[in-house]
């Protein structure tokens, strides 16, 4: 990760960028499409990206990473540093000092104030924050001025840009949420769907798992932008009729997250409507394994740690499920040269790149059998389904609802069939499995199923917070209103005591020998299953200037840049 230290702020570094555009709100309205439809916009009460990427046009981060993973100032006008005397020597605190001037969409002044409240907020007692783990190790954010705010931290923090940076860790206002605090945060309907920002749109109408209507924000910081006086962000569909909007008929700008296979993409973009945009992050399209029980008997108690799971618990059959996949064969028929194999969680940088899992490049059917015979796990009936103490290997595999998903799917099912292990399929449309809403049986951290698939990533290329996504502290349960990142529900001292130990460790090789450790020990404890290092892929309209593509935040981070090329 790189820094970029400039006095000029953001909006000066963007103009930088990008060519002269029109006034604010010349260019009308911009529509863009995301086929896995938005359910809120506070990216505090859900992981999902699709939260994330729509929330991101109105609520905004201190700093954020920009195309290439420099962190660049954003409400701010310099990146603090040890250098420039914002971070402390002892790495005991960070300072930050909000631009002068800058104003909420309703016209009131940004305060040091709004930014200590985003911690209080999220670490409130009752609540159940997706983004917890950016608040780790905070021990206070005291407020210093109107404009500046220093973060306490428990430990020397050689890191200390989890906090208010990136698109997952935005500041929210003080006098519009402080009475949504803890378990009332998901009540705040009016908040969580119109939340007041300073970013360059503002939310005029929201219909949930549909559409977002945003007008241009009057009171953002630079007078001349965004171009576009309105965005349309429609959701639902599918990526096909998404990709079809924009590469073949033209009626959407922009299409997000276009997971089709190489040839149809390709197809698409023959009829010279739009262009297809692609890079490399660090997402992963990753199985993920409950060692809870999610069997309906336990009512709420299902998929907690009261019930271990009877057989995903045991490491013979979570190893052989990962032996008996092709991902050779995955890669090539849902992402062609947009993904690569990998045996990774954590692909990307290049020094966190661990080579200590590559034997799940090959398939192994022959040596996932004799594993799971070696273990006892055998079919005794002769049905063709293993069992384990006698509980036969039934899995339910739930994902979104994708073509590419449900091809992988059926595939994985018949791998899985070919070592004794029955799988039942389930596919939930995107806008809800990836939604907030704590009383849906069907999102992906209620993991009500035995496996789930999805892609996940992280703001930056720094991985600390990325890998406290599976500290113990941070499973979904009841109490936290299932929110929280670690879906498997892994459990391990070990893993917990590394998490800390990177958080207090500043030397890059040492962070990297740390990150690869966290890495293998996932892999190697198979409580996840790799599959496809992903690149992002998009696609916007000719017509459509001022586009970065940006693999390290969200793909909307300078929408206030984007122009109708004339």
């Amino acid at each position: 990760m790189k820094l970029k230290h400039t006095l000029l702020g953001a909006a000066a570094v963007m103009a930088l960028a990008a060519p002269a555009i029109a006034g604010r709100g010349d260019d009308g309205d911009v529509k863009l499409i995301y086929w896995q439809a938005a359910s809120l916009m506070n990216p505090y009460l859900s992981g999902g990206t699709k939260e994330l990427e729509a929330a991101s046009m109105v609520i905004e981060p201190l700093a954020r990473y920009d195309q290439d993973g420099n962190m660049v100032p954003w409400l701010v006008d310099e990146i603090p540093t040890i250098a420039n005397g914002g971070v402390s020597k002892d790495l005991m605190s960070i300072t930050w000092k909000l631009t002068e001037g800058l104003k909420w969409s309703d016209g009131t002044p940004v305060t040091a104030e709004d930014v200590r409240f985003t911690w209080e907020y999220c670490t409130a007692d009752g609540g159940g924050c997706a983004q917890a783990e950016k608040y780790n190790d905070i021990s206070d954010v005291q407020v210093v001025d109107d404009r500046t705010v220093t973060v306490h931290f428990t430990v020397p923090k050689p890191f200390p840009y989890a906090a208010f940076v990136g698109y997952e860790s935005p500041i929210i206002q003080k006098a519009q949420f402080e009475n949504c605090m803890g378990p009332k945060a998901p009540e705040c309907t009016e908040q969580n769907f119109a939340p007041v920002g300073t970013g360059p749109f503002v939310v005029t109408e929201f219909r949930p798992n549909d559409v977002i209507t945003l007008k241009a924000n009057e009171n953002y910081r630079d007078p001349n932008k965004p171009a576009f006086a309105t965005v349309t962000f429609k959701g639902g569909g599918d990526a096909a009729a998404a990709g079809r909007s924009v590469l073949e008929t033209g009626e959407f700008d922009y299409a997000w997250n276009l997971q089709l296979a190489p040839d149809v993409l390709s197809n698409m973009a023959a009829a010279g409507k739009g262009k297809v945009v692609s890079g490399f992050g660090t997402l992963v399209e990753r199985i993920m394994v409950n060692l809870t029980d999610p069997d309906p008997k336990w009512g709420d108690e299902r998929s907690t740690l009261k019930h271990p799971h009877p057989f995903l618990t045991d490491i013979n059959v979570r190893k052989a499920l990962s032996m008996a996949i092709d991902r050779e064969l995955l890669v090539e028929i849902g992402y062609g040269v947009a993904g690569k194999v990998t045996c990774n969680i954590l692909p990307a940088p290049a020094i966190y790149a661990s080579t200590a899992n590559d034997s799940c490049k090959v398939q192994d059917i022959a040596g996932a059998n004799k594993l799971l015979d070696d273990a006892g796990i055998v079919d005794t009936d002769g049905d063709g389904i293993r069992e384990k103490d006698g509980v036969p290997l039934k899995i339910l595999y739930q994902t979104s609802t994708n073509a590419v998903r449900q091809d992988f799917q059926a595939l994985i099912k018949q791998w899985w069939s070919e070592i004794g292990v029955e799988t039942e399929l389930r596919n939930i449309d995107a806008s809800v499995f990836f939604g907030s809403d704590p009383g849906s049986p069907d999102t992906y951290q209620k993991l009500w199923a035995d496996v789930e698939m999805y892609a996940n990533n992280f703001s930056g290329s720094d991985p600390e917070a990325y890998m406290a996504n599976w500290h113990s502290s941070k499973i979904p349960s009841p109490e936290t209103q299932w929110q929280g990142s670690n879906m498997p529900r892994y459990v391990n001292a070990e893993y917990d005591a590394l998490v800390a130990e990177m958080a207090v460790t500043g030397d890059i090789e040492k962070r990297a020998e740390l990150a690869k450790k966290m890495n293998d020990m996932l892999m190697q404890d198979y409580v996840m299953i790799p599959l496809v290092y992903r690149g992002r892929v998009s696609a916007h309209s000719n017509s459509l200037g001022g586009v970065q593509l940006n693999t390290w935040d969200s793909e909307l981070w300078n929408i206030a840049d984007w122009y109708r090329i004339k």
